[in-house]
């Protein structure tokens, strides 16, 4: 008997981007449409919540509608709604949270919420449809540092976490402190490949008794203050050597604490997700871990690793076949911890 095919209407709008996606069986991506806010963030320096909630309600119909049409199919084809409840900003999942309550309701096909880092998590199947659990992911992004052992499709258990910035914060604040600007992941990576990342070193924290953590607010203080005293001095600031020093550090932490991971809880498995996972030193370097440590390391292209509804599309779909569904009464929680429900 021939199984037939799932097809999954996916939203995202956690934050600043406005996606959505029509997935196939939870790894072929049929279409996957992406309205960035990116250049009317950039004026203010960051993500301004009330300004994405307003764009969000703009473009979400017409993004839907995108992503049905490069599909080539219709909301009556589809078998299911994803989309993302939380973490986020609560007013940019309401949006999405809100449209997708509406179509489930008009068509009464089943509504999936889905939680954000899961579907991080998720980028991973969709280019390598030999990625099975178990893993460890190491989550990276402007809102979220986690190590989480994938147990299984949809179980997870955060194994380690950020005691204050995530990386992609800390990339931010260092970004605008060098006259960079928003957003200053891309922009430091770019400089970074013009300096010398061992002309300063930079503290790495490490949590006494908990070997997996992340602490980056000690490495964003002492780059902060490296750049206030030279300016003190009058002295010129070699910013392409402070972009590539301070990644190396960020860098030198996220990698040695996954391996640590892997090799602890005995897997042969590492993904890495979320927008910084883009980072070009990042995979370079965990990479490198991986082949010196006999490991298996994926990582998903640039497109899958910043905000996209494809990811929620492939969560929503190992979701729908276990038989989970919410309910009309499906809500944003903005404060969402990965495995709740």
């Amino acid at each position: 008997m021939t199984q037939r095919d799932i097809n999954i209407l996916a939203i995202e709008t956690s934050c600043d981007e406005t996606a959505a996606a029509v997935v196939r069986n939870g790894r072929e991506i049929r279409s996957n449409i992406i309205s960035s806010q990116i250049e009317l963030h950039k004026l203010y320096g960051g993500v301004v919540p009330e300004i994405a909630s307003r764009k969000h309600i703009e473009k979400i119909n017409q993004v839907i509608e995108e992503a049905l049409s490069v599909a080539k199919t219709n909301l009556h084809e589809i078998d299911a709604i994803g989309v993302t409840y939380g973490p986020g900003l609560v007013g940019a999942l309401l949006v999405g949270v809100a449209e997708a309550k509406a179509i489930s309701f008009a068509t009464k096909k089943p509504l999936i919420g889905v939680h954000h880092i899961e579907g991080h998590i998720s980028a991973n199947y969709i280019e390598d449809k030999e990625l099975k659990p178990p893993f460890i992911c190491l989550i990276v992004s402007g809102g979220h540092t986690h190590l989480v052992l994938v147990r299984d499709y949809g179980k997870y258990e955060i194994i380690g976490k950020t005691r204050d910035d995530a990386a992609g914060e800390a990339f931010d604040k260092v970004a605008r402190a060098i006259g960079l600007g928003y957003p200053g992941g891309p922009k430091i990576d770019k400089l970074s490949r013009e300096g010398n990342s061992q002309a300063m070193w930079f503290p790495r924290a490490h949590i006494e008794g908990a070997p997996y953590d992340f602490s980056f607010s000690g490495l964003k203080s002492a780059v902060l203050n490296y750049i206030n005293s030279l300016e003190m001095k009058h002295e010129e600031i070699n910013r392409a050597d402070v972009a590539a020093s301070f990644q190396e550090a960020v860098v030198d932490v996220l990698v040695s604490r996954t391996i640590l991971a892997a090799k602890d809880y005995e897997m042969n498995q590492v993904a890495i997700a979320g927008g910084v996972a883009a980072n070009s030193a990042l995979q370079k370097a965990m990479n490198a871990a991986c082949i010196e440590n006999g490991l298996k390391f994926n990582c998903p292209s640039p497109i899958y690793c910043t905000d996209n509804a494809a990811m929620i599309g492939t969560a929503a779909y190992y979701e729908y076949i276990k038989g989970k569904r919410s309910g009309l009464d499906l809500n944003a929680v903005p404060n969402l911890k990965i495995g709740e429900r």
